[in-house]
């Protein structure tokens, strides 16, 4: 009887004792998941600030226009892309898309194409599947804008590219090449296009960024002017040019910073329409708009080039985990006059994994501990029923 009793109380402490260690192993899986998945990015994107524009000279302050690059999503499609790869890249681009517009609040959000991997060859219902999953990723609220121009993996490289590709991403990106707001001037390059082939996409998207410098340029002269009468004047201010492709640049030799391309790849010179767009098309689009700042991404990393001396363009490295370690957007204060760009990083892989890593660790610790523990009674109680029967 008092064997029983003692072998009673062994087993209800052994029962404590497996669901403490359960709780254990459930209250570090799930911290380790929270703060990977969700807080992570919180705690990150928290420290990123909104650059200062400074005071005009002269005159009352202008409005500031709060603006978001970011650029090569690569949201993958059914042919390449792998569902646990895709799982993983887009709930990290979700999360942090998200975090940022609940913390920083954009007006407006400029992405700078290759939204898609696989646009340049989807089907009409896969088309329709990414661009769902786009949709839900980036949703964002009525009052904030958002912005795509196209990339070679949205429409095609200049041999892949059709009337057809070009169409179905402007019905839901938008075909429109300049875009007003606050006083701010930006104009949207299909620089897919900029081949200088004379085919007819090239030909009609030239045509386009034609009147489109024209526009710009009457919004600079006289209302009287002859080529300018009639028709709605845009902010006297001269634009800032987005695009896919950077304009020409020999590598990206000079370029530096933690996420800039790796040491080995920046002497790698690149190729003209492919890598970046051709010296007579890099010089059109100066002549043509005068820019006071490019935008630019298609290299997955950064970059800062000067172009004739004055004219400053940003490369916008990749947003997701499957491009690079450390993906990154800018933010731009921007005025009619002045601007001024921060980045912001996102969080990196490598520290995600590192958490999961150390955290798969101690849940072993903590098993092998409680299986220890739970196993210590049972020769003890063996042992006490040989003495009670030698007895």
């Amino acid at each position: 009887m008092v064997l029983i009793r003692w072998l009673g109380r062994h087993s209800f402490c052994l029962s404590r004792r497996r669901r403490a260690l359960l709780l254990k192993l459930m209250a570090v899986t799930l911290a380790s998941l929270l703060f990977c998945e969700f807080l992570i990015y919180y705690l990150v994107i928290f420290w990123c600030r909104w650059p200062e524009v400074g005071a005009p000279a002269r005159g009352k302050r202008e409005p500031v226009l709060k603006a978001l690059f970011l650029a090569d999503t690569h949201l993958l499609g059914e042919i390449t892309g792998h569902w646990l790869d895709k799982l993983r890249r887009e709930w990290q681009m979700e999360r942090s898309f998200q975090t940022a517009l609940w913390l920083l609040q954009p007006e407006v959000v400029f992405i700078l194409g290759d939204v898609f991997d696989e646009g340049k060859w989807s089907s009409s219902k896969a088309w329709e599947e990414d661009v769902a999953r786009f949709r839900k990723m980036f949703r964002h609220p009525p009052h904030m804008q958002l912005k795509v121009v196209a990339g070679n993996h949205d429409i095609g490289f200049h041999y892949q590219m059709s009337m057809y590709r070009v169409r179905r991403f402007e019905e839901v990106f938008s075909s429109d090449r300049l875009f007003s707001w606050k006083g701010v001037n930006f104009v949207m390059v299909n620089s897919v296009a900029l081949e200088g082939d004379g085919c007819g996409i090239c030909s009609q998207v030239e045509a386009e960024l034609v009147e489109v410098s024209r526009k710009l340029n009457c919004s600079r002269e006289e209302p009287d002017s002859s080529q300018c009468a009639g028709g709605q004047r845009l902010p006297v201010s001269a634009p800032i040019l987005l695009q896919h492709y950077p304009l020409y640049r020999a590598s990206d030799a000079n370029c530096s910073g933690e996420d800039a391309a790796p040491p080995e790849e920046r002497n790698i010179p690149f190729q003209e329409k492919y890598d970046v767009l051709s010296r007579e098309a890099s010089q059109k689009l100066l002549w043509w708009f005068r820019p006071r700042l490019i935008l630019s991404g298609h290299t997955h990393s950064a970059c800062e080039v000067l172009h004739g001396g004055s004219v400053p363009e940003i490369s916008v490295p990749s947003f997701s985990w499957r491009n690079r370690n450390n993906p990154s957007f800018i933010l731009g204060s921007l005025t009619s006059r002045d601007y001024a760009l921060s980045k912001c990083f996102l969080p990196l892989e490598g520290t995600v994994l590192s958490t999961y890593c150390g955290a798969a660790g101690l849940l072993v610790v903590l098993t092998l501990t409680g299986v220890g523990r739970l196993a210590s009674p049972f020769p003890s109680a063996w042992t006490r029923l040989r003495v009670h029967r030698a007895r």
